[in-house]
């Protein structure tokens, strides 16, 4: 097909031979208002300015001015006043007619008005709690050991975590290197390169550099259409910015701009010394946990032993909090970094539109392969955004007419307690709590803000408090609701026991029938009826506020699947649906476990792709939005079913059964 052979080499650079491919197309396409049509006519309008033919670019640009898709005219006046003036002060909002956007002054000290934390005194809080957590473990160890042994085994074990650590922080930048190359082909590239790409792009990398006294990065390009930017070392000065062809397609000059700065801004503020001290601090609370269980082992009922068992059990609380305090302080080094990129540029909006067109981006890709990306998934911690993030703000810049749309999806980042709670184990934070600092970076600098968060704010204050807040702690018990029927089961067990109950059975019997009911309300709750699904758009669903990762909506959705959910895995059963509103991620569960599962995906998933359907399944949302599969059934008669449900009920029945068989081969009641 001329279109996608078209759009393949002008994505890899060939105009010369993009163009005829694509004029063919535009010549042959009988339905001028069709997508493809309007998608061929951009590229060609790209194709024609990179070979200097602007007159042409011009009269297409002119005629995609009056297209009825409002972002391909959005698109072609951008373009338009581009192609008159190469070096624009200034850019256009997405809707017609309203006063252009001024970008405000580099080098304006904004403040972050609580947003993100302190950056020092994150690190150091951080990093002070860990070395106290390892002082007082190993202190503890050393005082309660009576043989030398564990204890030496200890320090050589810290000393061995140190050295190695050291040696990996200074070695990691020519590992990673040869990683890159091997992954991802990183092809390593002269500023002047760059400069082609995006001149505003060179500017902020001297400009940073001089100021800051650093050396220029070493700078690389991964030859992949998925939008990413990451950066990795040990010293500024050592330092590699790597980012991927995919960001100069989907991002304007300015916008990648933004997003070298906030990668600059890593490299500023050291943030891969600090994660590396941070990183192996938790690591050496981990080995202080399991030399005590090795003393806990060997100390049998001794005082030794007891004071090893708490050594070993405080040891664990303090890797776990460790853990949860390096997320944070990752999350934290974000923010400073944006805070960075716009301060550095005066463009805070453009970083804004970065992160939306970056989730938009990862999401096209997504659509056209039948596998996730290996580049996505495989710097997920390292890349400028999370990309199991993308699917909301994606979708939403895909077909939004408005910025005001957009930033309806944020509700949820914002203002559901559910949010909070995902963004606990992330490295990166919600991109609608990004987008909003940012904004309150362009409001100090006198600009507009980008995707109307006033509104956004506005309307999540108006939001019903008691039904976000009452559903996410009542469902916060739901969600342990096995523990606390093991609980309660270990509760009964013992109340019988003293009560004359003579039946050893009851201390297994009762636990097991208490997680079998618990999992039954679990099962309730997530999976509620679904005979009234409502049909409604992939949209619409990930729009919702007050939408949980427990509580399942039911829901009816048509649309076409377009490929595998699972990353890297060719036999995997999960499938992506996509419809005009967006993409969604369905999940398969075969009545036959893990099993059926693979059998599904290696016999069955294939066969579906490409496929027209109409799919039921409960919809929940987490950082990464999904549709649990009921049923699914396509144009010419298949019918898939899923069993999610029927899972949960069949477990709690085997353990009730198991937990009945326990009382009854122990003697029963007397």
């Amino acid at each position: 097909m001329s279109l996608q052979a078209g759009i393949d080499a002008a994505k890899e650079g060939r105009y010369q031979e993009a163009i005829p491919l694509l004029e063919q197309y535009c010549r042959n396409c009988a339905e001028q208002s069709s997508t493809e049509y309007c998608t061929a006519q951009m590229w060609l309008i790209r194709g024609y300015k990179a070979t200097g033919e602007i007159e042409k670019a011009l009269i297409l640009c002119q005629r995609l001015m009056q297209s009825e898709h409002t972002k391909v005219s959005d698109w072609a006046s951008k373009m338009y006043q581009k192609l008159n003036n190469p070096t624009p002060e200034t850019e256009i909002t997405e809707e017609p007619n309203t006063v252009k956007k001024a970008v405000g002054a580099a080098g304006v000290k904004l403040a972050m008005a609580g947003v993100g934390g302190n950056l020092a005194l994150a690190s150091t809080v951080t990093m002070s709690l860990m070395f106290g957590m390892v002082l007082v473990l190993a202190l503890g160890l050393v005082l309660i050991a009576d043989s030398e042994n564990p204890v030496a085994g200890l320090g050589i074990a810290i000393a061995i975590t140190l050295i190695f650590n050291v040696a990996a922080f200074f070695l990691s930048p020519f590992l990673m290197d040869l990683t890159q190359s091997w992954l991802y082909k990183t092809r390593w590239v002269e500023l002047a390169e760059i400069e082609n790409l995006s001149p505003e792009t060179i500017r902020v990398i001297r400009r940073v550099c001089q100021q800051k006294k650093i050396k220029t990065p070493r700078l690389g390009i991964i030859e992949d259409q998925n939008p990413t930017a990451f950066t990795y070392g040990s010293l500024p000065n050592s330092a590699r910015l790597v980012v991927s062809r995919g960001l100069f397609t989907y991002l304007d000059d300015d916008e990648v701009a933004t997003v070298y700065a906030h990668e600059l801004g890593h490299i500023v503020h050291w943030d891969f010394a600090v994660m590396t001290v941070a990183s192996t601090l938790v690591q050496i609370c981990y080995l202080i946990y399991t030399t005590a269980r090795t003393l806990v082992r060997g100390a049998g009922d001794s005082k030794l032993g007891d004071a090893a068992k708490t050594a070993s059990l405080v040891a664990y609380i303090f890797y776990f909090i460790g853990t949860y305090l390096l997320l944070y302080l990752s999350r934290t080094r974000e923010y400073f970094a944006d805070h960075f990129a716009a301060e550095t540029t005066g463009n805070p909006n453009g970083l804004s539109r970065s992160l939306v067109k970056i989730a938009y981006g990862i999401m096209e890709e997504g659509s056209r392969a039948k596998e996730p990306s290996r580049l996505i998934e495989g710097t997920r911690a390292l890349g400028i955004y999370d990309a199991k993030a993308a699917a909301t703000t994606g979708n939403a810049y895909r077909i939004a007419s408005k910025p005001e749309k957009i930033g309806r999806v944020f509700l949820w980042d914002m203002f559901n307690p559910w949010g909070w709670w995902m963004e606990l184990s992330s490295t990166h934070p919600l991109t609608g709590k990004r987008v909003r600092a940012l904004s309150t970076y362009a409001e100090q600098l006198g600009l507009e803000t980008e995707f109307d968060m006033g509104k956004v704010v506005g309307e999540g204050k108006h939001l019903n408090k008691k039904k976000l807040y009452g559903s996410f702690f009542t469902d916060i018990l739901f969600f342990g609701a096995e523990s606390i029927g093991l609980f309660l089961g270990i509760a009964i067990g013992v109340i019988l026991a003293n009560s004359g109950v003579n039946n050893p059975g009851l201390f297994v019997a009762c636990p097991l029938i208490g997680v079998g009911i618990g999992i039954i309300v679990k099962a309730f709750v997530m999976y509620p009826n679904y005979a009234k699904a409502a049909e409604t758009d992939v949209l619409s669903l990930m729009s919702d506020p007050y939408a949980s990762p427990l509580r399942g909506r039911p829901a009816k959705l048509e649309g076409k699947l377009i490929g595998r959910g699972d990353a890297g895995y060719k036999f995997g059963s999960d499938l992506k649906i996509q419809d005009p509103s967006g993409m969604l991620y369905l999940r398969y569960a075969s009545r036959f476990g893990s099993i059926g599962n693979f059998l599904f995906g290696m016999k069955r998933v294939e066969s579906l792709i490409n496929m027209n359907v109409s799919s039921v399944g409960w919809f929940r949302r987490g950082v990464m939005p999904w549709m649990d599969l009921i049923e699914l059934k396509s144009e010419n008669g298949t019918v898939v079913n899923s069993y999610h449900r029927f899972g949960s009920f069949v477990t709690a029945g085997f353990l009730i059964i198991l937990g009945i068989a326990a009382m009854v081969l122990f003697g029963g009641f007397s």
